[in-house]
């Protein structure tokens, strides 16, 4: 039998981190949310949009690498360090790969591990309507922890867990209840986060230029209504010299005669429009009382996020 993917259960956002016994705090990855599928097809690896990764990653092909079961869904998060801590950014460099050979070279030099947090299915029955506390005892019984495969670590206490990350400089912390079952497709309090910062999909429709040189990306999203609202300019980012000169060769591929943005842009003077199709993560502080990102930066290229999946929502 071959296990239809299920879009993963989701964190509310919050500014407070709920307290009592049947909580607990786990790290929150800054990576890629990749669902685990073991069945009679072999594995698979789906992430949280339902588009297929299995061949992005083969170091994982082996069948019993995770766990022994003949069938068994799994949910973590594929992340990539850029030094001493998880990268975004790197994890897309293995990701966002198409081609055979640079999957096989990326393996070598962007070395990935699973971070499990969940399981969902496990020898042909579903563990979605166990609590929280009985998955957890199900999996710490049944995965098999190496190089490429890690159980998420849970704490008892959230706010000192929030102010390490602060410390290290890592993305936030996401906080369960131990009573809680697995909702697919849902998103509710008993699962929340708390981040450090916020991050959204952005889509770009224009360029400022430096001294003739590209210096910054001109963000927009769109409204119910289907205008397409400036909100912010960022530079680079994390983005390599080699790739941010890719990527505004890109854009310019279809430049447009008009602004596409409904407001105008505080850089518009010198920009060159572009038609807004192409997508970057982008990393902010808050929204300005102008309804601005403050201190916007880019984290990385999204090549399978849609320009119309860059909504106002995501911000309100």
């Amino acid at each position: 039998m071959e296990l239809k993917p299920v879009i993963p259960f989701e964190p509310i956002s919050s500014s407070r981190i709920p307290v009592g016994e049947r909580w607990i705090y786990q790290i929150k990855w800054d990576g890629v949310r990749m669902l685990m599928y073991r069945d009679d097809s072999g594995i698979r690896l789906i992430n949280r949009k339902l588009n297929e990764r299995t061949a992005q990653y083969p170091e994982f092909g082996q069948p019993d690498l995770a766990c022994a079961a003949s069938s068994y869904i799994l949910d973590g998060e594929m992340i990539a360090f850029d030094e001493s801590k998880p990268s975004f950014h790197e994890i897309m460099k293995r990701d966002g790969l198409r081609r055979t050979a640079s999957i096989e070279a990326a393996v070598r030099r962007v070395p990935v591990v699973y971070m499990v947090f969940d399981i969902l299915y496990y020898e042909g029955e579903w563990t979605i309507n166990r609590s929280l506390e009985e998955r957890q005892r199900l999996l710490h019984s049944v995965v098999k922890t190496g190089p490429l495969v890690q159980l998420t670590d849970s704490f008892p206490d959230g706010a000192a867990l929030f102010e390490l990350m602060k410390a290290r400089g890592m993305e936030g912390i996401v906080c369960k209840s131990l009573d809680s079952a697995y909702s697919p497709d849902g998103k509710d309090g008993r699962w929340v986060k708390r981040k450090l910062s916020r991050d959204l999909y952005a889509a770009v429709g224009g360029i400022t230029y430096k001294d003739g040189r590209a210096n910054a990306l001109l963000l927009g999203l769109y409204a119910e209504n289907g205008t397409f609202a400036y909100v912010g300019h960022a530079g680079p980012g994390k983005l390599t010299q080699a790739e941010w000169t890719r990527f505004v060769r890109r854009l310019l591929e279809e430049t447009a005669v008009r602004m596409p943005f409904s407001n105008r842009p505080e850089r518009h003077r010198d920009a060159e429009w572009v038609v807004p199709r192409l997508v970057v993560k982008v990393q902010y502080m808050e929204l300005t009382p102008g309804g601005t990102l403050r201190h916007p930066a880019v984290q990385a290229v999204m090549e399978t996020i849609p320009a119309g999946d860059c909504v106002l929502d995501q911000i309100l």
